[in-house]
């Protein structure tokens, strides 16, 4: 592949934003709602990362990038290897 950006990027946002997620309900069930005043649910309050809600999509979306970036460097060292043999 030469250039594997969407691949890297689509399976480590679905990948992260999963994993994101398993970690929004391990808090969840850990902590209630905890000092999160509003569930934020409502158009743009999803995503102000001071209600639950918030909280949870910016967690996804920073665990996707996380994995997007990860997966980008192997693949690209991958592609290093497989060009040097």
């Amino acid at each position: 592949m030469k250039n594997p950006f969407i691949l890297c990027f689509v399976a480590g946002m679905v990948t992260g934003m999963g994993n994101g997620s398993v970690f929004g309900a391990a808090l969840m069930c850990f902590l209630g709602r905890a000092k999160f005043e509003h569930w934020g649910g409502w158009m743009g309050q999803a995503y102000n990362p001071l209600t639950f809600t918030g909280f949870i999509d910016w967690a996804m979306i920073i665990f996707g990038f996380a994995f997007y970036i990860t997966l980008h460097v192997a693949v690209n060292r991958q592609n290093s290897l497989e060009q040097a043999g």
